[in-house]
């Protein structure tokens, strides 16, 4: 059992500061995903929230067919969906913000590391939404095909050529920026 299913069971028996230990766990990895969906951070946090809120009063089961993580992602997926359906294609764009660079002494060697995040981070949000979503949730996310397949509902197979197409698409978006993937 992994620590997230640990938690949901406790927070299921009646400790509720188990709910505690699972946002904290999840909420930055699930903002970063649902962003993916909607492009808008304050929607993505809204549809955050929104999992925990589900998880939290409607407590679905948890079968344990898949890791607690990937059962999460795709409640937090079909959430998405539905709140793209509400919108019927209307779409917001938001700047992505980089994270702070920690540790670095050398103030221009961590600027340009900050430029090719942030050219990295644009090039992924001109993918399309499956390239990107696929991107997000093995390369960032970490998890494994046959997870990311459970979470967006698709087949192993599907995910392997998902990938191989973003991958594609990718280096087009980064070659378009002026960097290559030695650069990387």
């Amino acid at each position: 059992m992994d620590n997230g299913s640990s938690s949901y069971s406790r927070y299921l028996a009646g400790d509720d500061a188990a709910m505690g230990e699972l946002v904290r766990e999840y909420m930055d990895g699930l903002t970063i995903f649902l962003n993916s969906f909607t492009n808008n951070l304050s929607e993505a946090e809204e549809l955050m929230e929104e999992t925990f809120f589900r998880l939290a009063y409607k407590k679905p089961r948890y079968s344990g067919k898949s890791s607690f993580k990937t059962w999460l992602y795709a409640i937090a997926r079909n959430l998405a969906i539905d709140s793209l359906r509400k919108r019927k294609g209307i779409r917001t764009v938001s700047v992505d913000e980089c994270a702070d660079m920690q540790g670095d002494t050398d103030v221009e060697e961590a600027y340009l590391k900050e430029e090719r995040k942030a050219i990295i981070h644009k090039a992924i949000s001109n993918l399309r939404d499956e390239y990107r979503q696929v991107v997000h949730l093995i390369y960032l996310e970490g998890f494994t095909n046959a997870e990311t397949a459970v979470i967006m509902k698709k087949s192993d197979r599907q995910i392997t050529n998902l990938l191989y197409q973003a991958k594609k698409a990718l280096k087009i978006e980064l070659e378009k920026e002026g960097i290559t993937y030695a650069e990387l």
